[in-house]
């Protein structure tokens, strides 16, 4: 065998080795995207639930909406301005309760995390790391700049309806959902019966996609979009009681 057939087939099982090293690490990186996407969903949901951190009990500065029903801890949630569809005054929470003025994040989507965790700590949003230790402003950062759907592709506004195929997500719900909240979504104790929020479709979403903040519900932001939509159109067909 020539040097250069050595050199050659060497060559090629380094490269193959190398191909196949990446082929094993790749869906690990993912993954692990994947989850500090979800749990920086937790923490717009709730930080302070998700990392345990003590509950605010004070208005937030920039909470327009002084004395009122989601003041306090309430008012530092990140969905609180910015609702469950990322759009704020241009979205759900154009109206009703929940209206702020305050217009989502959906603008920030694509935006350098860095960025973002600096607007975070900025005088409007005041967040330190007594609110988001850790690498919690890095998850939350992200979250904003890369986990964000685009709602109005899976839910219909006007009907307040997901635009899933309920029959496909009672199949996913009774395989992935149903064991911890029950065929009829009533098991967990003292936990409103899934049927009753089924309404409020963009949370549900959200909460399907990312998991509940500091509880073991499984995230499905690893999976198609589609599944959580299917999930999310079944839930009405649950007791609302």
């Amino acid at each position: 065998m020539s040097r250069i057939t050595r050199h050659a087939r060497r060559l090629a099982t380094m490269l193959c080795a190398g191909l196949i090293g990446f082929a094993v690490m790749a869906p690990s990186t993912a993954a692990e995207t994947e989850s500090a996407l979800a749990r920086g969903g937790r923490l717009y949901d709730k930080f302070f639930a998700e990392n345990n951190t003590a509950k605010p009990d004070t208005d937030h500065a920039s909470y327009p909406v002084k004395d009122g029903k989601y003041g306090k801890d309430a008012s530092w949630r990140c969905k609180e301005c910015h609702g469950w569809d990322y759009m704020g005054k241009d979205g759900a929470y154009s109206s009703g309760g929940h209206k702020t003025g305050i217009k989502g994040i959906s603008g920030a989507a694509g935006k350098d995390p860095a960025a973002i965790v600096a607007i975070l700590k900025d005088a409007t949003h005041g967040y330190t790391d007594k609110h988001l230790p850790g690498n919690d402003f890095n998850d939350l950062a992200l979250f904003v700049s890369k986990g964000q759907i685009d709602m109005s592709k899976y839910i219909d506004t006007a009907a307040k309806k997901a635009k899933g195929d309920a029959a496909k997500g009672e199949a996913y719900y009774n395989t992935l959902c149903a064991g911890c909240h029950g065929i009829d979504g009533r098991k967990i104790k003292g936990a409103p019966a899934l049927g009753s929020l089924a309404d409020n479709v963009p949370e549900m979403l959200h909460k399907v996609l990312n998991g509940q903040p500091a509880e073991s519900m499984p995230a499905l932001r690893a999976l198609d979009v589609q599944i959580s939509v299917d999930i999310v159109s079944y839930l009405p067909q649950l007791p609302k009681q």
